[in-house]
Formats: structure tokens, sequence, C-alpha cells
């Protein structure tokens, strides 16, 4: 980390001792750490405090999720002996609930950080030096330190022919009905997790992904487990890409790649996130953004300009609502608290919540492979207990892969119901380092899926048989 400079005049005093940019999920938490240090902090947002996750991601989108799966056991209830009415969902109901949460929450945010103390400004707010912000009202505020932490926002819908009437994850949250028909585009968590959501809820639903499978970068096991499992629940149509959308008497047309075309009542791109940089002031102050787009810092958030930081989705590190959080109490601690630390990047648990949900900590089998050589993959597929009786068709897939020099396991994968939860319980054990042998020694909670994590005891056999102890 770079010294923090002596002001040009030892006289000249600052307006706050640090400015944040952005009220998201890791702006707020280095806004009241460092408050709580002493510092004198203000934080601009020009829209809503609580930034992506709050407002149009994580939370609206998991309640989202939660009513779409409501569906399955209904459907499972009769399996165990529920006689249970034809279900009929109410967007309007789902809608106004769900706002009326994100409302609660987005006070919550505001009322913790005046009780941290910290001054919220609710304007945009651009760099103009390297200790100067200038807020749209034209005021100018001189900060020590200034923080950007203004996250990302979905890439721009492709440039083809009617290109204006498709929407991004940004405007799904104001949708006033449940379409009928839907077209999702994309490959990424996003576009998986709003088409499992619509087809559960009842939209006639297409998921269009111009790649050969879903979900690229996670392991190629459960990518193909999730496409199965898709193909089953929806319209998936793998290596495509759309070519044209216009408005037609029954909703709007749309031509695909491969030339065949579908009538559908609404169109949504879901093909990533881009860091949020546009008009921020950067190219003043010398910062040149990344190839992704994003702002390059240090293992310790801190830019080529000693007194300015980024942190979350700006700096595309590891886009995930509590690595921005964790790399903001970071920075807080080491500029403003005297405990200088930096946050680890390399096993992340994180959860995709499709359904069948996934979870995942550390490697997949190829980068492990790639990275220590001679690995071990033990994998387990089953049919859950309640399939049994409910007589869905599903399954469970989780994978252990193990270091064979170290015996640490180096990565955990799993498909399936709560993965989600089993997977943080899990990302304990992988972050301190725990073996196999740490694994077969853990007493199984019977009857559960997450026993077999614990009560896999042969590798499989793999195509790479000399990677294999």
């Amino acid at each position: 980390m770079l010294p923090l400079p002596e002001p040009a005049s030892m006289t000249q005093e600052f307006d706050v001792d640090l400015f944040v940019i952005g009220g998201g999920s890791g702006g707020v938490r280095a806004a009241r750490i460092a408050s709580g240090y002493g510092a004198r902090v203000q934080l601009a947002e020009e829209y809503r405090v609580g930034g992506t996750c709050v407002i149009r991601g994580c939370v609206p989108k998991k309640l989202m999720v939660y009513a779409s799966r409501f569906r399955d056991e209904f459907e499972d209830a009769a399996g165990f002996g529920w006689t249970v009415p034809e279900p009929r969902f109410d967007w309007s109901v789902m809608k106004r609930r769900r706002d009326a949460e994100v409302l609660r929450l987005e006070g919550i945010y505001g009322t913790n950080l005046g009780k941290a103390g910290v001054e919220i400004v609710h304007e945009r707010a651009v760099i103009e030096n390297a200790h100067t912000v200038r807020l749209a009202s034209g005021r100018r505020v001189r900060a020590k330190v200034i923080l950007v932490a203004v996250g990302a926002h979905p890439v721009k819908v492709p440039e083809v022919p009617g290109c204006e009437l498709a929407i991004t994850s940004n405007e799904v949250f104001e949708l006033e009905s449940l379409p009928e028909r839907i077209l999702v585009v994309g490959g990424g968590y996003i576009a998986v997790e709003f088409a499992g959501v619509f087809a559960a809820l009842g939209s006639k639903t297409t998921l269009a992904h111009r790649g050969d499978r879903l979900l690229r970068g996670f392991d190629d096991e459960i990518r193909d487990a999730l496409d199965e499992a898709y193909a089953k629940r929806m319209d998936l149509r793998l290596g495509i890409s759309v070519e044209r959308l216009e408005r037609v008497a029954g909703g709007l047309g749309v031509t695909l790649s491969d030339c065949t075309t579908l009538e559908v009542d609404q169109v949504l791109y879901a093909t990533g996130r881009r860091p949020k940089v546009e008009g921020l002031g950067l190219e003043s102050v010398g910062i040149t953004l990344d190839e992704a787009g994003a702002i390059p810092v240090d293992a310790f958030s801190q830019t080529c300009v000693p007194s300015i930081y980024a942190v979350g989705d700006v700096t595309d590190r590891a886009a995930l609502t509590p690595i921005a959080i964790r790399e903001g109490h970071a920075f807080a601690d080491t500029v403003f608290g005297d405990k200088s630390w930096a946050v680890d990047h390399d096993l992340i648990p994180t959860a995709v919540f499709s359904t069948p949900e996934i979870g995942v900590v550390g490697h997949n089998e190829s980068t492990a492979r790639e990275r220590y050589g001679k690995i071990d993959v033990y994998r387990s597929s089953f049919r859950p207990m309640k399939a049994t009786l409910s007589g869905r068709d599903e399954k469970v897939l989780m994978k252990v892969i193990v270091d064979c020099a170290s015996d640490r396991v180096v990565g955990v994968h799993i498909l399936g119901h709560d993965a989600g939860e089993i997977i943080q319980a899990v990302g304990i054990a992988v972050t301190m380092g725990a073996t196999k042998a740490d694994f077969d020694r853990t007493i199984a909670v019977h009857p559960t899926a997450g026993e077999e994590l614990v009560t896999m005891r042969s590798p499989v056999v793999t195509k790479h048989p000399e990677a294999v102890g």
C-alpha cells in the first residue's frame, strides 16, 4: 500500500477524512467502520442507499426465487398424502410485498449510517482531483481519502434491430405483471436465476445462450447437470443468439441466429455486468481502467493515486456482495483503524439460486488440476430422499476435490436443494484448510443430503489418470 501524501499546505484542512462515492454494500460498510474509528465521513449516493444487492439484486431476486419454489412444493405434497387445491399465483401481491421489504431495508441502511455519524449526500459525485469531489449541485468537498464504491450495471443490450424493446436485470423488478411468455438471454448466474424464477412462476420460458453450456467458469459436471435440469423446466437453447426484435400483433417477435423465430411478451437480457465507471472523473487523476473496464487496485484496494481507493464490483475482482462488504471493512481497518489486512479472494463460497440450486467453494476440477497437478476427485450423484415419495425427476450432485500432495480439500461443488446453505458451512472448513481426512472423520448427519460430503470414500476414475493419486 502506498503512503498517503501530505496535503500541499500543512495548514490546509480537509472538509472530511473520507468521502465515499456509492451507497452500496461495500461503500456503506467502509463508511460505518471508518466513522467508528473517529473519521469524518460523507457518503454520496445518487439513487437509493443499499446498492444493487438491496435495491435490485440479491435481496429482491432471492424473494422472487422463494416465491417460484412454492410451485414445486405444491406439486410434491401430493406424494406425501396432501390434497392441495389448484394454486394460483398473484404477481401483484408478490411485487407489492417484495418492494415494501426493499424499502424497509433501504431505511435501515440509511438509519445505520446516521447512527454511525456518516453524513449522506443524495447527489451524484465525481472526482475532480486527488482530494476533491464535485457534487451535482456544484459544491466541492475536500477529502483526505476518496473511496469509489459505485458497483456495476448491466451490460448494454447488443445493437441488434429492435434492441430497445428488451429490458435488463434492472428493469425486470419494475414489471407490473408476470409475462405469459418470456425470452431470457444469457448464460451467467443472473440469467439462470431469472429463467428459473419465471419458468416456475408459470411463464412459458425460453433461455437462450450463445455458449455451449450455462455458467461459464463453474465445474463442468455441475454445468452439465444444470443444463439437463433446465432442459426439463424450460425451452433451453444453447449456441444461439438474438438477431432481431420487433413488435408484432401478439407481443414481440424474435429472430434467432439459427433462423428460428419466437413470439414472446418480454425479452430480458442478462448477459453480465460491467463496472459503473462512466463519468466518474477517473481520467482527471490519471487512473486508467483495465481490460475489463474496472479500476485497478492493489491488495489493499488502493489505486495508483495514493489518496483514492476502490472496492466492490467496480474493481471486478469478485462481483459478490460479501466480497464488497469485506473489502470495504478491510479498507477502513487498514486506512483508519491501524489494522492492516487484505481480503483473500482465493477460496470464495458462493451460490447460484437456480432451481436446482448450486453451491460452490474453491476450485473447479480443471482449475484444480492446472494449479495442483495431482488431484483426487470424489463424486456422488443420487436421487434425494424427498423425491422418492414426491416422484419428482431430480438428482443431487456433489463433488469434493482434493490436492493429493497435502490432502487438503480445495473445491466442493453441490447441485441440489439448499446447496447454498450447505456450502456456507462447508466453506468454513475449506477456508480453514480442512483435509479429506478431516471430512472422513466427521460424523455424518443422517438422513441428509449433506452427509454425502463426509461419506465419499473412493476417488472416481478420471480420463486423466496421471493426475489422480
